[in-house]
Formats: C-alpha cells, structure tokens, sequence
C-alpha cells in the first residue's frame, strides 16, 4: 500500500489544478491580454508561464496559441507557444514518469510489456502523431506516457514535432486575425479544418476497432 501514495499525489494535483481553472473560469484572449499587459518587457516570459500552467490541466490551450499570436505577432508568439509546449510536456512526464511509474510497472502484464516494447522502439512518432491529431487531450498523453517506458528524448521530440503544425495555425490566426483575408489566416485556417477532419477520421476508425464484436480485417493475398 505505501507505493501507492505516488499516484494518489498525481491525481490530487491535477485535480487541484482543475478545481482552480473551474473556479478562476475557462481564459479568454482578453484575459490573458489583461494579465500580460503590465508585464513590459517580461510579458513574452509570463505568457509562457501561464501558458505552461494550462499544459498541465485540462485547459483550452488553443485560446492560448491564439493570444500568443495577437500579443506578440507570429514570430514571437510562436517561439513563446513552443516553449511552453516543451517544458509543459516536460513537467507532465517527469510527474508522471515520477509519481506513477513504479506501480504501472510493478502491476506488470503481458499487455503493459508489450506497449513497453512497442513505446520503446517507435515512441517518437506515436507521441508525434498523438499530438499532431488532438484525439487525446494534451495532458493526458503527457500523463500516459510517463508512466510507459518510452525514452524522455523520443517523448520530447515527438511532442514538438507533433504540436508544431497546430502551433504555427494557431499563432498565425492570432496574429493575422485583423486581415482575415489575407493569405497567412486563410492558409491557417485551411491547415486547422484538415487537421480536424484527419482527427475525426482518426477517432472514427479507432472507435470501430474497439467497438465489440467487430469483424477482423480481412487478409490480401
């Protein structure tokens, strides 16, 4: 029973994160403007701060992609919205990697050794591909993958290269939302409504796999 202190501390401080966001309310572009506006020079730097707090909880952290284009234009915005999606990333696993880990690992099970396996060899693209289709919110797969066995270098890796299509549309739309004619918000837009449509299609095909009683894929050749 004492090992399970661990991830009983986990779940308590993202459920007290949570309890603060539903008490301070859901941010806004305007809020966060607000927030940021007495800041000065150091507004880039706060901005990340906050915006690695909504890494953390179940958040909407576009609103924050966005804001970050509007405050400080693409460029910067999207060097603050990366940054705050690594370290973000980081503070999840490592918590969770920290907290969790030696239970998931101790309950053993032919089926957690196997996605060990499978994380180990190939976990880069599988974080890649989790974040570039938001089919999981993002501190649940930061959650998730602290307690596998996949390498903190392949989680990380994957983790920028998959948030990185979403970030630069979100941060554009920001930042060019005053013209939204122009050929930046246009492509953004574009970008996000194929995003979407690959996430559904996505959900779609991994809901029919789960689903009981369906059929086996049928074998070519």
């Amino acid at each position: 029973m004492a090992r399970w202190w661990r991830p009983v501390l986990l779940v308590t401080l993202v459920a007290a994160g949570s309890a603060v966001l539903l008490v301070t309310g859901w941010p806004t572009v305007e809020g966060v403007r607000a927030t940021t506006a007495s800041a000065g020079w150091a507004a880039p730097v706060l901005f990340t701060l906050l915006f690695v707090g909504f890494t953390l909880v179940p958040a909407p952290a576009t609103v924050m992609g966005i804001a970050a284009g509007v405050l400080f234009g693409l460029p910067v915005g999207l060097a603050t919205t990366m940054t705050a999606v690594a370290v973000g990333s980081l503070i999840g696993f490592v918590l969770s990697r920290t907290l969790g880990r030696e239970v998931v690992a101790g309950i053993g099970g032919a089926r957690i050794r196997r996605l060990d396996a499978r994380l180990r060899r190939g976990g880069l693209w599988a974080v890649a591909g989790g974040r570039l289709l938001p089919v999981i919110p993002f501190p649940v797969l930061s959650y998730a993958c602290g307690l596998t066995a996949i390498r903190l270098r392949d989680y990380l890796a994957g983790s920028v290269l998959g948030v990185a299509p979403s970030a630069v549309a979100f941060v554009t739309i920001g930042a060019y939302g005053g013209d939204p004619a122009s050929v930046p918000f246009v492509a953004a837009v574009a970008g996000l409504v194929l995003l979407t449509g690959a996430a559904l299609v996505a959900g779609r095909r991994r809901r029919r796999r789960t689903e009981p009683g369906a059929a086996p894929p049928v074998p070519v050749g």
